[in-house]
C-alpha cells in the first residue's frame, strides 16, 4: 500500500473502498476498491475530503484488509451449515443466521482474539435464541493492511472450532403438571397452562397433555412417573414452589426420583425456580419446577433455561449460578427480549 496525492492517483489501483457521508440522506462508497482511478474521478475524490489516497502495493506478509476479513470470517464460523457471510464491504464481514436455533459464543476464545491488536470481533449475546437471518456478528481489522502475523496468532488463539455457533431446537414432546387446590377445586381458573402453551408454541413442541392437581405430593409423583410412561421429553410442573407449607411441588419433585440441579436461582423474575432430570437408559428429561411469577410476568428464568434445553443443553448448578450478573429483569413496559441485558 502507498500513499499518494490524489492529483497523481490517476492509474493507480484504490486498496479501500472510498466513503461518501450526506447525512441524513447517504452513507456507502462511492468508489469500491480495486477501482482504477481515472482524470475525471479526481475531482469526485476531492469532494470527499481525499486530498491523498492510499494505492494498492502488495508485499510479503502484508495482508489487505479485505484478505484478513476473510479469515476473521472463518475464525467465527467456520464451515457452519447454519451461518452465512455477506461482505467484504469496506473491510467489514457480516455473519448472520441461516436457521432458527441457539447461539453459542465461545467467550473466553473471542476475548482472546479481540485482545489481539488491530483485530475486532462484535457480536450479539450468546446462549439466546436466534431466528434465520438475525445478524450474529460483524468483523474486521483496524487498518487497511495488517501483518499476515496477527492473522495466524488469531488463529492460535480461537483455538479448535469456530467461535460462535447456532443449535438448531429439537422438536419435542411436553407434558404440563398444574398444582394448586384452589385451581384443582374450581374456584380459580388455570392461568398457568395458557401462558406454558404459547411459550412452548415459539418451538417445534407437542403437547401431550396438561394435568391439574392439588398440592398433594403423592398425587404430584404420580403425574410425573405418568408422563415419563408417555416419554415426554421434558415436564413442566408449574405452581406450589415457594416456602409455604401448602406448597409441595419441590419435594415431590425430589421423591420423583428426579436429579435435583439447582433450587433457587440468581435471577428476578424466577429465584424460586427448580431444574432437575429425570434419567432413563434412552434419555435425560427435564423436569422444571415453574414459580408463579412465570404466570404473570413477561419474561422469567423460564424465558432464559428453556431455550438452552430445547437446543439440547444440558444445564449444570454454574450454569444457573452465571445468571446472576444479568439476572434482573428490568420490567420495561415495552419487551424487547432477547434484544436486552436480560440473563447474559
Amino acid at each position: 500500500m502507498k500513499y499518494i496525492s490524489t492529483k497523481d492517483a490517476i492509474g493507480h489501483v484504490l486498496c479501500h473502498d472510498i466513503t461518501q457521508i450526506i447525512p441524513g440522506e447517504k452513507k456507502g462508497p462511492v468508489f469500491k476498491k480495486g477501482h482504477i482511478i481515472t482524470k475525471e474521478d479526481v475531482p469526485v475524490l476531492l469532494s470527499v475530503g481525499k486530498e491523498n489516497i492510499y494505492v494498492w502495493e502488495k508485499k510479503e506478509g502484508i495482508l489487505h484488509e479485505d484478505e484478513a476479513a476473510f479469515i476473521l470470517k472463518d475464525i467465527i464460523m467456520g464451515a457452519s451449515p447454519n451461518m452465512e457471510f455477506f461482505g467484504p464491504s469496506e473491510g467489514k464481514i457480516e455473519i448472520r443466521a441461516k436457521a432458527d436455533g441457539l447461539l453459542k459464543i465461545r467467550s473466553e476464545a473471542l476475548r482472546t482474539v479481540n485482545s489481539i491488536e488491530d483485530i475486532m470481533i462484535a457480536t450479539r449475546h450468546g446462549n439466546t435464541p436466534v431466528k434465520a437471518g438475525d445478524k450474529l456478528a460483524g468483523t474486521r481489522v483496524i487498518p487497511l493492511v495488517i501483518e499476515e502475523e496477527k492473522l495466524k496468532l488469531a488463529k492460535e488463539a480461537a483455538g479448535n472450532g469456530p467461535l460462535l455457533e447456532v443449535l438448531p431446537f429439537k422438536k419435542v414432546r411436553y407434558g404440563i403438571i398444574t398444582t394448586g387446590s384452589e385451581v384443582a377445586k374450581g374456584l380459580i381458573k388455570d392461568a398457568f397452562g395458557p401462558i406454558l402453551k404459547a411459550k412452548m408454541s415459539e418451538y417445534e413442541a407437542d403437547l401431550i397433555g396438561q394435568t391439574i392437581l392439588s398440592d398433594d405430593k403423592e398425587e404430584i409423583v404420580r403425574a410425573i412417573s405418568g408422563y415419563m410412561e408417555k416419554d415426554a421429553d421434558l415436564i413442566l410442573i408449574s405452581g406450589g414452589m415457594s416456602v409455604d407449607p401448602d406448597d409441595r411441588t419441590p419435594s415431590a419433585i425430589r421423591e420423583s426420583g428426579a436429579k435435583i440441579v439447582s433450587y433457587g436461582a440468581p435471577v428476578l423474575p424466577g429465584a424460586m425456580f427448580m431444574l432437575s432430570y429425570m434419567e432413563t437408559l434412552e434419555k435425560s428429561v427435564p423436569v422444571l419446577g415453574l414459580p408463579g411469577c412465570v404466570m404473570f410476568a413477561k419474561r422469567t428464568i423460564f424465558d432464559l433455561v428453556l431455550p438452552r434445553i430445547l437446543a439440547g443443553e444440558r444445564l449444570s448448578r454454574e450454569d444457573i449460578t452465571d445468571y446472576g450478573e444479568g439476572g434482573l429483569c428490568l420490567s420495561c413496559d415495552t419487551c424487547h427480549y432477547p434484544i436486552c441485558g436480560f440473563g447474559k
